[in-house]
C-alpha cells in the first residue's frame, strides 16, 4: 500500500481508503439487455438458486455474493456478464443512443464495449479498437458471446486512430477508457501495486494523452467524449484533461452520477490545472465498498 501514502493529502478519511483496499472486492456482473431483461436474469439466478443483490443506482447490475460470475448457465448463454460496479459508469455517462457511431478506443476485452452495443439496443456501429492482439480475441469471443452483431473491431493504436476504414465519418461519441497503472483495481488484484513506479505513472501518461487527443479529434461537432481510468494518479487524470483542453477544442462537462465521489482536483504537487476538471469524478473504494475509478465527460462544441 506505500505507493498510495501519496495520495494522502487529497483523500478523504485514508484510514477508510487504506481499510477498504485490503479488502476483497464483492463479484458483479450486468444484465446483457440484447439477449435477456433485468426480470428474466432475476428469475433464471432464482432459478438456479444463485444468491445475488440488486445494485440500488443501476437497475441492470448485480452482486454475487457467493458465486463466480462466470460459474452458471446464465453466463454461458450470454445473459450476463461480469462486470465491475465501476466499470460500468463510463458507457452510463457517454449513454449512447440507437444508430449512433460510437468509437471504443481502448476496447480489449470488451465489457464497456459489449455494453455500449446493449445501450444501442444492438442497432448503429461500434468500432472498437485495441492494440494488443491477444485481447482482441478475448474481445471478439465477448462480442459473439453476448450477441453484439454491431461491433467492428480494428488493430491499431488509439493514437493513429484511422477514419479512412469507414469512409472517413467521425464519430457522435467515443469512449476512453485507457490503459493506466491501475492503482484502483487493487480489491481484485492485490499485487497491482508490486511493481508500481512513477515512471510508470508519468509514461502511460503521455499514451493516455494521445489517445484522448486523437478521440475529440475523431468526434463530430457536439458530440460527447467519456474519459476513464481505474487509477487515483493525478498524472493519469487531471493532467491528461489539462492537456487535451490545451490541444483541442473540447469543454468538461459536469454529470450526475448516483454514487458517492469527489470532483477532481485542481492541484497536485507543483502542477495546476484548469478550474473545469472539477466536474470529473473520483470514485474511491471506502465511497461506495466498490473499486477505484475516474471518469469525466467531455464536448466537442458544434460548429
Amino acid at each position: 500500500m506505500e505507493p498510495l501514502d501519496r495520495y494522502r493529502p487529497i483523500i478523504d478519511d485514508f484510514e477508510a481508503f487504506i481499510d477498504a483496499c485490503e479488502r476483497p472486492l464483492p463479484s458483479a456482473v450486468r444484465v446483457n439487455t440484447i439477449k435477456a431483461t433485468v426480470e428474466r436474469v432475476r428469475t433464471a439466478l432464482a432459478d438456479a438458486d444463485i444468491a445475488y443483490d440488486p445494485v440500488d443506482w443501476h437497475d441492470g447490475l448485480f452482486v454475487l455474493p457467493e458465486d463466480s460470475p462466470g460459474a452458471n448457465w446464465p453466463y454461458f448463454h450470454g445473459w450476463i456478464h461480469g462486470q465491475e460496479e465501476v466499470s460500468v459508469i463510463p458507457a452510463t455517462v457517454l449513454d449512447p443512443q440507437p444508430g449512433e457511431r460510437v468509437w471504443d478506443a481502448c476496447a480489449a476485452p470488451g465489457s464497456k464495449t459489449t455494453q455500449l452495443a446493449a445501450r444501442m439496443e444492438d442497432a448503429g456501429e461500434v468500432v472498437a479498437t485495441d492494440n494488443n492482439l491477444g485481447r482482441i480475441s478475448a474481445l471478439r469471443t465477448n462480442t459473439e458471446r453476448l450477441g453484439a452483431t454491431t461491433v467492428a473491431v480494428t488493430h491499431e493504436d488509439g493514437r493513429n486512430h484511422s477514419l479512412k476504414p469507414f469512409g472517413g465519418e467521425g464519430y457522435d461519441r467515443a469512449l476512453v477508457d485507457v490503459p493506466c497503472s491501475c492503482e484502483g483495481t487493487i480489491r481484485k488484484n492485490p499485487d497491482t501495486l508490486e511493481d508500481w513506479s512513477l515512471s510508470h505513472v508519468e509514461g502511460i501518461s503521455g499514451v493516455q494523452k494521445g489517445i484522448l487527443k486523437r478521440a475529440v479529434e475523431v468526434t463530430e461537432p457536439g458530440g460527447t467524449v467519456v474519459y476513464s481510468t481505474c487509477t487515483f494518479a493525478p498524472e493519469e487524470n487531471e493532467a491528461v484533461l489539462d492537456y487535451v483542453l490545451d490541444e483541442v477544442a473540447c469543454e468538461i462537462v459536469d454529470y450526475d452520477l448516483p454514487l458517492d465521489h469527489a470532483s477532481g482536483i485542481t492541484e497536485w504537487q507543483d502542477e495546476r490545472f484548469d478550474p473545469s476538471v472539477t466536474n470529473a469524478k473520483r470514485i474511491y473504494p471506502h465511497h461506495n465498498d466498490t473499486g477505484g475509478f475516474f471518469c469525466a465527460k467531455l464536448e466537442v462544441p458544434a460548429e
